[in-house]
């Protein structure tokens, strides 16, 4: 069984079909799903969909896009969905210098709060970098030893964040992108320890060949795996169980299919 550790089922992509979705996911052998909130309502949303469903945990965070959303009440919030049984990570969060959608002395003010939870919490952190190597790898190596571990979600940085990632023990999220002509980082795939490995959709988002220009979802993960899996010179029969090992072991037992 494999875990899709980074999926935005809430979005209203799935509105239509949502649970259609989840029976595909289930006949590809993706047994179960991380379902990722960005911001306070979208991590409610989270976590109604996982609450009675032994194949969806959820995480609560706020996105570097909405940095400016932190505040004491925001974290108040945060703070009480992290402490549901369903709730497994905090996060979304980072640093996106990308957009710029909120200023950079939010971003990073919201990232601290968000991994200041994270040791409160004992959970994990769901880390979104882009065009932020340099603060990102500072933050990891000022916080990695504080927090239970650190998530680089959609891995797809430069090689000083690997580095960074690599010195404090990071999972290295790996999505669609791995199958794309124009991926360019082939040694990530290969470098990171099998036990720091995970898969990831995105989904709606970043669906991986021969899904491209697709609504991407849950059962499309199997395609980033076997990718990584060719990657790595194994079968996909040998690296499914590892990567489902490496999700129990980074978000619960909750998150082992």
């Amino acid at each position: 069984m494999l875990v899709d550790t980074h999926c935005h089922l809430g979005d209203g992509a799935f509105d239509e079909d949502r649970e259609a979705v989840r029976e595909r996911a289930r006949a590809a052998g993706v047994g179960h799903v991380v379902v990722i909130g960005d911001r306070i309502s979208t991590s409610r949303d989270a976590l109604r969909l996982a609450r009675g469903a032994p194949d969806l945990s959820a995480t609560a965070g706020i996105h570097p896009h909405q940095a400016v959303d932190w505040s004491p009440e925001s974290r108040t919030e945060l703070a009480a969905l992290l402490a549901e049984p369903e709730v497994v990570a905090v996060g979304e969060t980072g640093l996106d210098y990308h957009y710029d959608h909120s200023p950079r002395p939010a971003q990073i003010g919201s990232f601290e709060g968000h991994l200041a939870l994270a040791e409160e919490a004992r959970k994990p952190v769901v880390i979104h970098a882009r065009d932020a190597d340099a603060d990102v790898a500072r933050l990891l190596r000022a916080w990695g030893p504080r927090v239970p571990a650190l998530i680089l979600h959609s891995f797809s940085s430069g090689p000083d964040l690997f580095a960074a990632g690599m010195e404090v023990g990071a999972y290295f999220s790996f999505s669609g992108m791995i199958t794309f002509k124009n991926w360019r980082h082939a040694e990530y795939l290969t470098a990171c320890p099998a036990d720091r490995l995970l898969v990831e959709t995105d989904a709606p988002y970043l669906a991986p060949v021969p899904h491209r220009g697709r609504r991407n979802e849950p059962a499309f993960v199997r395609e980033t795996a076997a990718a990584l899996a060719r990657a790595r010179g194994v079968t996909l029969d040998a690296l499914a169980p590892v990567l489902a090992a490496n999700a129990g072991r980074v978000f619960g037992r909750r998150v082992t299919p």
